[in-house]
């Protein structure tokens, strides 16, 4: 993250809601880019590479998942998605394509500006005491890089994903319920929806385990949550 304030690209098609976001957002201390079109966002996006993306879903020239999927492949950026559609389906979807928070309309401006904050706290921060390797290599998490590998192969993690892993690594063998995973990776409980790790717990073991089917690495233990299976190394 840069030493000068954070920029944060805001992705939305009304402009009154667009020049809204900005202003809290800029009275906040950070810097704004802004754009109601989603093949704009996606150049911006690679030129600007901001901190931090929000993501209206409903976008007039490209669907905002196809901008989201576009964005992820250009770089490891959180997105705060924004959208009319309140299902609890309709959520679970928004995440499972790598949303890192997720906001229906109408919202609270105030409430966006902190959950930006939130999530670029969490993008920024460091855990303290997490082990470095687990399963003779198996797993390798290295805080200073921001990096996690994976049987050998170095994989791109969202910042929730991140966020997932380390607070499980930090007791690996411990069950972490989905509300305490929610609580410590977000700072609050998302709206209550619980399932809403599921969706960032199966696409974190899409990128970590051997057979997502048969996870050894982060094991679900029913009824209760989530837990490292793998054992510190040393």
């Amino acid at each position: 993250m840069r030493e000068m304030a954070p920029l944060v690209l805001v992705v939305e098609d009304e402009q009154k809601i667009r020049e809204l976001v900005r202003r809290y957002l800029e009275r906040d201390g950070y810097a704004v880019l802004t754009t109601g079109s989603g093949a704009e966002a996606i150049t911006m996006t690679a030129d600007a590479q901001p901190d931090l993306v929000v993501l209206d879903l409903g976008l007039p020239d490209v669907p905002g998942e196809e901008v989201a999927r576009e964005i992820r492949a250009i770089a490891d950026i959180p997105i705060v998605m924004l959208t009319a559609r309140s299902t609890e389906q309709d959520k679970i979807a928004g995440l499972e394509l790598g949303a890192d928070d997720y906001l229906t309309k109408p919202f609270s401006p105030r409430e966006l500006a902190l959950r930006v904050r939130a999530v670029l706290r969490r993008r920024g921060g460091r855990p303290a005491d997490v082990q470095k390797s687990f399963g003779n290599g198996t797993l390798r998490i290295d805080e200073d890089r921001h990096e996690v590998s994976a049987h050998g192969q170095v994989v791109e993690l969202t910042p929730t994903e991140w966020g997932i892993l380390t607070s499980l690594a930090r007791a690996p063998g411990r069950v972490y319920s989905r509300y305490e995973l929610i609580n410590s990776v977000r700072g609050y409980e998302f709206e209550g929806y619980e399932r809403t790790i599921d969706s960032h717990v199966k696409n974190l073991r899409r990128k970590i385990e051997t057979d997502p089917q048969k996870p050894t690495l982060v094991q679900t233990v029913v009824g209760v949550g989530y837990r490292l299976g793998a054992r510190p190394d040393g």
